[in-house]
């Protein structure tokens, strides 16, 4: 049996943030939750999650400016990070990716098929 593999979920909305987790955790993830972007970067410092969930939308330092604050540390470099928000504009998709979130997913979460799409991209990711 594979490892149970981490996902750190970093959103400031208590519903979506149970919402996800609830999500994951029936898919066999375990979660560690973050409401705040440095709350979320010193968890991914500590546990090593093997991805992050990332609100763009954070109050005080958004998603942008965390992942680019966890691709500046070598010890959170390498973990991918997923985008998670509201804005379904193509132009917000290709930015992120162009920042360097690994996948874009939206809000509201679609629940059918969030955790499989969480598992594509994490092995498209190589995770």
């Amino acid at each position: 049996m594979s490892p149970q593999r981490k996902v750190l979920v970093v959103d400031d909305n208590a519903l979506n943030l149970e919402l996800a987790t609830d999500l994951l955790e029936a898919a066999g993830f375990e979660v560690v939750q973050a409401n705040r972007a440095l709350e979320g970067i010193e968890i991914a410092r500590v546990q090593r999650p093997d991805v992050i969930l990332m609100d763009i939308g954070l109050p005080g330092m958004d998603g942008y400016t965390a992942l680019r604050e966890l691709r500046a540390d070598v010890a959170t470099a390498c973990i991918p990070a997923i985008a998670l928000t509201a804005f379904a504009m193509e132009e917000d998709r290709q930015r992120a990716l162009d920042a360097g979130f690994v996948g874009f997913i939206t809000k509201p979460i679609q629940t059918r098929v969030f955790s499989s799409t969480i598992e594509r991209i994490m092995e498209n990711s190589g995770v």
